[in-house]
């Protein structure tokens, strides 16, 4: 069993981390402490956001290195501080309602692209020491998406790039650039590059690539994303540098037609189970293995995201992966169950299973916000948290939401717990934080989770905040020990 305690006053994490202990494996915590008041003041107006310096660098991103364990770190930085549009960033239901849209689009997306099947075999693999770099939210921008902060090319010009558990593709914007959106560093050049190479069109890099066309000798490629995003242009392999990590033949995507919801980020970091992501490419160099934290929403931490066998971490809760060959880019885990206040909701399993035909089933995202389930269980689920909490006063639905509590003039509230029951045994217990979110700045709270309008449940970032994920070739997820 794994409960996340992040949410609770520490005396109450003691006192439940000692019950766990003792308690009989049918026990479970069942309520925690929703701390209003601080919750809400982290919706006010971020930090003064940074500027790139003349040399493409943040003056306080500095690298970080142990290499009694092989990881490299790099400090970040919340997205929010890659630009200065007072109303995005001061105005927290403007955030709010933008990343709704964009979540919406997100899921529409995924349900499109499962809908159609795909996916490519082959793989390739590059000599790596374990690396990392750590994690910011791009959450209270609106984008509901991660980023971390790489260098590409020799010599490395740093990029913010966000990261994509549903993507296995690696590209950045680049020089010439026929169409590109903004962004905080600038675009990045292949001609001042001295790695970068062009991948001819009856390459294998070529043959793992869908979507993928040739042009004057040359492999292209065009990818489109839900939220009205793409990304086109030529692959390349280039050299990535993270901390002093440098990885050398890389195959990236190099855009010169591009439109982004991705402002401020140079482009994207896919770190899906597909051959052609980030974590495909280095292969069994790393084992395949890797881990993050993503940093909580309204705070000014930053995350975590490690590659290698140096990531994995002593006394997780393992939970299998499933794959689903129509999807092999996504990450599937077996969901048998929800509870609400230390009682498991009704729901049957097979609302959660993954078929034989690849449909249905549930995949962990960081790129959706909101976890969806589908209808039946979604309602059952919302039911059982409305009956256990009847004593605070309700708010009209907002967004995709639609159960809602007024809690301005609170400055906690206690509220029933709320857990996901892994298939063989393991209990994920959410943090309060990770289930009750403010949709504006005057107490307004929602129950963040959504209905699915199909069989699949996606796992989303609200829900993943703040605990410590880790992903094992061998074909297991594991959740915790650690918060972030």
């Amino acid at each position: 069993m794994f409960t996340s305690l992040a949410a609770l006053p520490l005396i109450t994490a003691a006192l439940l981390l000692c019950s766990m202990a003792a308690a009989a494996a049918t026990s479970y915590p069942d309520f925690q402490l929703l701390n209003v008041k601080q919750t809400l003041l982290g919706t006010e107006k971020p930090n003064k956001p940074l500027e790139t310096s003349e040399d493409n660098k943040v003056s306080n991103v500095t690298s970080e290195s142990d290499d009694r364990q092989g990881k490299w770190k790099l400090k970040l930085v919340h997205r929010d501080k890659l630009f200065s549009n007072k109303t995005t960033l001061h105005n927290h239901s403007h955030r709010f309602h933008a990343r709704m849209q964009r979540d919406v689009k997100r899921v529409a997306s995924i349900l499109r692209r499962l809908s159609g099947g795909g996916g490519h075999d082959g793989a390739a693999a590059y000599e790596v020491n374990d690396f990392g770099s750590e994690v910011v939210s791009g959450m209270d921008q609106g984008s509901g998406e991660y980023f971390v902060r790489i260098g590409v090319g020799s010599p490395p010009r740093n990029q913010y790039m966000v990261i994509d558990s549903g993507s296995d593709i690696v590209w950045v914007q680049c020089q010439p650039c026929s169409q590109c959106y903004r962004q905080s560093d600038p675009v990045f050049d292949p001609a001042a590059s001295a790695s970068y190479s062009g991948v001819s069109c009856g390459s294998s890099v070529c043959d793992q690539i869908e979507n993928s066309g040739c042009h004057a000798g040359r492999c292209r490629y065009e990818v489109m994303y839900g939220d009205g995003s793409y990304t086109k242009g030529t692959m390349a392999l280039e050299t990535l540098t993270f901390g002093r990590t440098v990885i050398k033949n890389v195959a990236i995507g190099c855009g010169h037609v591009n439109r982004g919801m991705f402002i401020g980020a140079a482009g994207l970091l896919g770190i899906g189970g597909g051959y052609m992501s980030l974590v495909g490419q280095l292969g069994g160099q790393t084992g395949g293995a890797f881990s993050y934290c993503l940093v909580s929403r309204g705070t000014d931490a930053s995350g975590s995201l490690v590659f290698g066998r140096g990531a994995m971490p002593v006394g997780a809760s393992w939970v299998p992966l499933l794959r689903n060959p129509r999807a092999p880019s996504f990450y599937y885990v077996g969901l048998s169950g929800l509870g609400v206040g230390g009682i498991r909701v009704p729901i049957s399993e097979d609302i959660f299973r993954l078929t034989e035909l690849g449909y249905g089933g549930v995949v962990m995202d960081t790129g959706t916000a909101v976890t969806r389930f589908p209808a039946s269980a979604y309602s059952a689920f919302r039911d059982a948290f409305i009956a256990q909490t009847g004593n605070l006063p309700r708010a009209s639905g907002v967004s995709i939401f639609d159960t809602c509590y007024n809690l301005s003039g609170f400055v906690s509230v206690r509220v029933p717990t709320v857990s996901f029951y892994f298939s063989g045994g393991p209990i994920l217990t959410l943090p309060a934080r990770n289930f009750l979110i403010p949709v504006d700045d005057v107490g307004t709270f929602c129950f963040a989770f959504a209905s699915s309008a199909s069989g699949l449940s996606i796992i989303g970032n609200i829900q993943q905040e703040g605990i410590q994920i880790s992903f094992d070739s061998n074909g297991y997820v594991g959740f915790g020990p650690n918060v972030c």
